[in-house]
C-alpha cells in the first residue's frame, strides 16, 4: 500500500482555520463523509468516539484521528494543514499543525492498520514535517507525501 494508493490531492487542504479540536475534526467529517456520500455525523461521532478512548495527537504536531465506518467501501483520508496549531491533547502536550484524517470499511482491520502505520512512518521523520509545514501549494505537500 502505497499513500497515493488512498490519498488524492484534491483531498489535501491547507492553512485550515478553526478553533478547537472538535470542530476541526467536524469540518474534516464533513469534507469526507460528503466525498463518500456519508452521513456526516456518523462519520464525526465514529471519529469522536475513537478520539475519546485516547488522543491521536502523537507528537511532534501531528495527529492521525481515524475510525472504522460501517458502509464505507474503501478507505478515505485527507491531510490537513492547520493555519495555526491547536490543542490535540497530544501525548507530547505540543500542538497539532499536521493532520492525517483515516476512516475505513468496518472489516478492514488489517489494511486499517496498514494506512495508519504508513503515514505514521511518514509524519515521524523530522525532515518530512519541516517540508510539509513549509510547502506553498496542496500539490507540494501532495508531492512530499509521495
Amino acid at each position: 500500500m502505497n499513500i497515493t494508493d488512498i490519498l488524492s490531492e484534491k483531498m489535501v487542504f491547507t492553512d485550515l482555520e478553526v478553533t478547537g479540536k472538535r470542530e476541526l475534526l467536524e469540518h474534516v467529517s464533513a469534507i469526507v463523509a460528503q466525498r463518500e456520500k456519508l452521513d456526516p455525523n456518523m462519520v464525526f461521532e465514529s471519529v469522536w468516539e475513537r478520539e475519546n478512548l485516547g488522543s491521536t495527537g502523537y507528537g511532534n504536531g501531528f495527529a492521525l484521528p481515524h475510525a472504522r465506518i460501517e458502509g464505507l467501501k474503501k478507505i478515505a483520508v485527507a491531510f490537513v494543514r492547520l493555519h495555526k496549531p491547536l490543542d490535540f491533547d497530544a501525548l507530547d502536550a505540543q500542538p497539532v499543525d499536521l493532520l492525517v484524517f483515516l476512516i475505513s470499511p468496518e472489516n478492514s482491520g488489517e489494511d486499517h492498520l496498514k494506512a495508519l502505520s504508513l503515514f505514521s512512518r511518514v509524519l515521524k521523520n523530522d525532515k518530512t514535517r519541516t517540508k510539509l509545514r513549509q510547502a506553498k501549494t496542496k500539490h507540494e505537500i501532495y508531492e512530499i507525501l509521495q
